[in-house]
């Protein structure tokens, strides 16, 4: 996966998350991989990434 942030006036421009991306976290989620550890191998925030999760509507992060 070669993504590649363009920095815009010191911002990173936003990414499009593909199919494969949510198939990534989808399996990420089913597997109980911590945030920390998605975030690192999608080279994406984990706000993005639990903001995502929420989109989705499936459970990511803590699990008590």
């Amino acid at each position: 996966m070669a993504m590649k942030r363009k920095v815009t006036n010191g911002r990173s421009k936003r990414i499009a998350w593909t199919k494969e991306n949510i198939r990534d976290l989808k399996a990420h989620s089913k597997s109980k991989t911590p945030v920390a550890k998605i975030s690192k191998l999608t080279k994406r925030s984990e706000g993005a990434i639990r903001q995502k999760a929420l989109a989705l509507d499936i459970g990511i992060g803590h699990r008590r």
